[in-house]
């Protein structure tokens, strides 16, 4: 079977993800590099863990939040469609079979809030883990003088962590914002969609999603 190792080590999608960085930013958009492809990832992951799949359902959301954002090597206009057509060149190229290539593909091709769905499992733990990627560390320009709204947002988030409530049977995304920097109020005004889309997904995994900033449930 295909491990997400073996697609971390494959050189295409090394050179995918990097040039596909580099291509955001020459136009000024957030860090896409390893770092949100390994964030992505492993949040996918813990989340279908502690909603007891299996193993092997685990590592496929793994290996869609590993290889979600690879289609930004050809832009960043519907790249997740393009991405979806790539990864299913490059896991079949690796030897994967085609049912776990459909859930895979499906969910990377659904991930972006302009058309994506919760159309199963692993689409949705991408979902949840993606939205939650929000911090400081992706924001390229640092000067604050030349910050838009989604800089801002972001260079103002220290800290945030999608936590699964068993017992509750919740999702909860934690987010730490530094409200001297940006107020609350313009995180809903550009994470919105993010927002709606994030509970719709929860709710394919059967659960309730939650948004706490600073301490306070605010869904």
């Amino acid at each position: 079977m295909v491990t997400l190792d073996m697609v971390k080590n494959s050189e295409e999608v090394k050179t995918y993800i990097e040039y596909g960085n580099n291509h955001l930013g020459a136009i000024g958009f957030t860090e896409h590099s390893f770092r949100h492809a390994n964030i992505v990832s492993n949040i996918a992951a813990y989340i279908l863990k502690e909603l007891n799949y299996s193993q092997r359902e685990v590592e496929l959301a793994a290996i869609a939040g590993y290889l979600h954002d690879i289609g930004n090597v050809v832009s960043r206009h519907d790249h997740g469609q393009t991405g979806a057509i790539l990864s299913m060149s490059i896991l079949k190229e690796l030897g994967m079979d085609f049912k776990e290539i459909s859930l895979v593909a499906a969910a990377i091709g659904n991930h972006e809030e302009e058309y994506g769905q919760a159309v199963n499992f692993i689409a949705s733990a991408l979902i949840l883990a993606d939205k939650s990627d929000v911090h400081r560390g992706r924001v390229r320009n640092k000067e604050a003088v030349n910050f838009d709204i989604h800089d801002r947002v972001n260079f103002a988030a220290e800290k945030s962590e999608i936590i699964v409530l068993s017992k509750e049977n919740a999702i909860e995304l934690r987010l730490k914002i530094n409200t001297e920097i940006c107020p609350v109020m313009e995180y809903f005004e550009i994470f919105l969609n993010r927002m709606m889309m994030c509970r719709k997904a929860a709710d394919y995994l059967n659960t309730q999603f939650r948004l706490n900033i600073n301490e306070s449930r605010l869904l």
